[in-house]
């Protein structure tokens, strides 16, 4: 398994399920709170406008707050022209990317479950393959990364209904990957359901 294949193929899905939609569903609400579509993907494709040392110095003038940093770009490039999101999407210097200290699992991680922040919220297909959504699954429980997100899966059984996998023990919680994995990460679903 090439991981950066992974995050590539994911990037290009989430630019391919975008391509032919109307500017209304690049306006709706995405599972990011106070983001819409075009902020996620603006987030997510920063590192396709920003070198390192640009990056450096964003991060530098919000005081070394990267969440200050990330809403202030989502905010700032949202309204950057639907052609130009795509193509950041589906740029090599995006898909090559490693977020610091994530590697490219990290990258992986990051672009999948936004990725599904955008689709769950407005009802597209899973912009990833099974494969990656397997990997991101595993990466969320058996790595322990959910309780970054502020989920505590104790007590619980995931089942994937639309994969082979499963994980935990206790009350069941059954859903498609997808949305599996943004309830782990701590995200409510347009139909109300969540982990928190």
């Amino acid at each position: 398994m090439d991981v950066h294949d992974l995050v590539s193929n994911t990037l290009t899905r989430i630019a391919d399920s975008l391509e032919d939609q109307p500017d209304v569903v690049w306006d709706q609400p995405s599972l990011c709170t106070g983001w819409r579509v075009r902020e996620v993907v603006a987030h997510v494709t920063m590192p396709a406008r920003m070198d390192e040392d640009q990056f450096a110095q964003q991060v530098a003038a919000m005081g070394g707050d990267f969440q200050r940093l990330s809403d202030h770009v989502a905010q700032r490039d949202g309204p950057l022209p639907v052609g130009e999101h795509l193509a950041n999407l589906r740029s090599a210097r995006l898909a090559a990317w490693e977020p610091p200290g994530g590697g490219a699992m990290g990258a992986l991680h990051h672009a999948v479950v936004h990725g599904l922040d955008i689709t769950n919220a407005v009802g597209l297909d899973r912009a990833c393959s099974d494969e990656a959504a397997l990997v991101v699954l595993d990466g969320l429980t058996d790595g322990g990364a959910a309780q970054f997100f502020g989920t505590h899966l104790t007590g619980m059984r995931l089942v994937a209904g639309d994969l082979d996998w499963s994980w935990g023990e206790g009350s069941t919680v059954a859903a498609p990957a997808g949305e599996l994995i943004s309830l782990i990460c701590h995200r409510e679903l347009p139909d109300g359901r969540s982990l928190r």
